[in-house]
């Protein structure tokens, strides 16, 4: 009698065991997408490498307060007061004056360039469009603590060096909330470059 595999592979895939020579990496970094990316952004990744990735043009509402819990609620009431729906990343400008890699700004990226309107709102928030543009990028899966980002950034500054390019600044982006577990969470720590 014989036995149908497919069921089977299907089964063993599912549960995250591989059926071919290597067995299937649990510790692997994989990204936890919990909420739609900004159209025609690409996705995070890949990990623990530097990659040159373009972006597209953007829409974002910025706010100056730095880039901890008082800038995302500032922005969140924003959104949420404008139905203006959650994406993901969040965008941390770095201060470039500052070697601790201060976060100087905090934004949120709208889902195209048609969706809200540019300009001031009250004194904490600015709506502006961001030209399309190209970065180094190194993305990790993990915390964003001052260890990874050093990691990340003495990654970029050898790419950039390699490369003879010199960045015009240098921005975090987080793609997960609170809901993530730390170890899970996504960054990608970008020398962008001139456009």
């Amino acid at each position: 009698m014989k036995i149908p595999t497919a069921p089977i592979i299907l089964l063993l895939a599912a549960c995250g065991i591989s059926v071919g020579d290597k067995p299937a990496d649990p510790a692997a970094p994989a990204y936890v997408d919990e909420a739609p990316l900004p159209e025609a952004w690409p996705k995070p990744g890949p990990y623990n490498t530097v990659t040159e990735k373009n972006y597209p043009a953007y829409r974002a509402a910025f706010t100056g307060e730095g880039g901890g819990n008082p800038s995302f609620w500032t922005l969140f009431s924003h959104i949420r007061k404008n139905g203006i729906p959650m994406t993901a990343p969040v965008e941390m400008t770095i201060d470039p004056a500052e070697r601790g890699m201060r976060r100087a700004s905090m934004a949120f990226l709208y889902q195209n360039t048609k969706v809200g309107q540019t300009g001031r709102e009250g004194a904490r928030i600015v709506v502006r469009d961001v030209p399309a543009g190209r970065a180094l990028s190194y993305a990790w899966q993990g915390p964003d603590s001052k260890a990874r980002l050093t990691q990340a950034k003495t990654a970029l500054e050898a790419a950039l060096a390699e490369r003879k390019l010199k960045p015009t600044s240098f921005r975090l982006l987080g793609y997960n909330g609170p809901r993530t577990p730390r170890a899970k969470k996504t960054w990608e720590l970008q020398a962008l470059l001139e456009r």
